[in-house]
């Protein structure tokens, strides 16, 4: 039998919710390990609407778990419904979603808050030592919620230009975690914690080398499941 996996969204779009090309390849790696996959996300207002296409806010509302859903394909569950006990791991896609509503990183940076269900999702398969997957943005979560672990989200020095980002590793180790640099093809494995992260669009690189980045993650959680 195929390992289960929670997958967690945060919207759908890259700048007010989940990274699409990052939501849809952790569902092609884990749909080839042979996973089953369940789909959540809070049913919460997004914090804010962005228009993909001119890049500025809207003042539209939309709810996290609706957006969601049009990456789920309409089957999706709130996410307070998911209990770890039922499967085997969960994984966290990026996007400024998961700074915005997952957590409040986008704006409060390392003083942000979780939202309670991320939190306690979180919290829920890491007392089960049960894996964790995170990639782009998403790390800051397991680093808020667990001080001590190890993550990756890419490089400390914006080397080459490819990594605008990479203050996030200083805010990551001023919350008492030990940050490891990896490339975007490469994922980090914190096997006290069972945390397993890589960068994706945390660097600029071509899709192929996201895609591969996450696939070593979505590998590493199915070998920890």
């Amino acid at each position: 039998m195929g390992k289960r996996v929670a997958l967690v969204l945060a919207g759908c779009g890259v700048f007010d919710g989940s990274e699409i090309h990052e939501a849809s390849a952790v569902l092609v790696h884990l749909s080839r390990g042979g996973a089953e996959v369940k789909i959540f996300a809070p049913n919460i207002e997004q914090r804010d609407v962005v228009d993909h296409l001119k890049g500025s806010p809207t003042e539209e509302k939309r709810n996290v778990l609706v957006e969601s859903a049009r990456l789920a394909r309409g089957n999706i569950q709130d996410l307070a419904e998911l209990k770890a006990s039922e499967f085997d791991a969960v994984i966290f896609p990026g996007g400024f979603g998961v700074a915005k509503n997952l957590c409040s990183w986008a704006v409060d940076g390392k003083n942000c808050t979780v939202h309670e269900h991320v939190n306690s999702t979180l919290q829920a398969f890491h007392s089960a030592k049960k894996p964790i997957g995170l990639c782009c943005i998403s790390p800051v979560l397991a680093a808020k919620v667990f001080p001590g672990c190890e993550v990756t989200v890419g490089q400390d020095k914006n080397v080459d230009g490819r990594f605008p980002d990479a203050e996030t590793a200083s805010a990551i180790a001023d919350l008492g975690c030990k940050h490891i640099c990896k490339n975007v093809n490469e994922s980090h494995v914190d096997k006290a914690n069972k945390i397993v992260t890589t960068c994706a669009f945390m660097c600029k690189a071509p899709l192929h080398e996201i895609f591969d980045g996450i696939g070593t993650m979505v590998q590493e959680v199915l070998k920890l499941a």
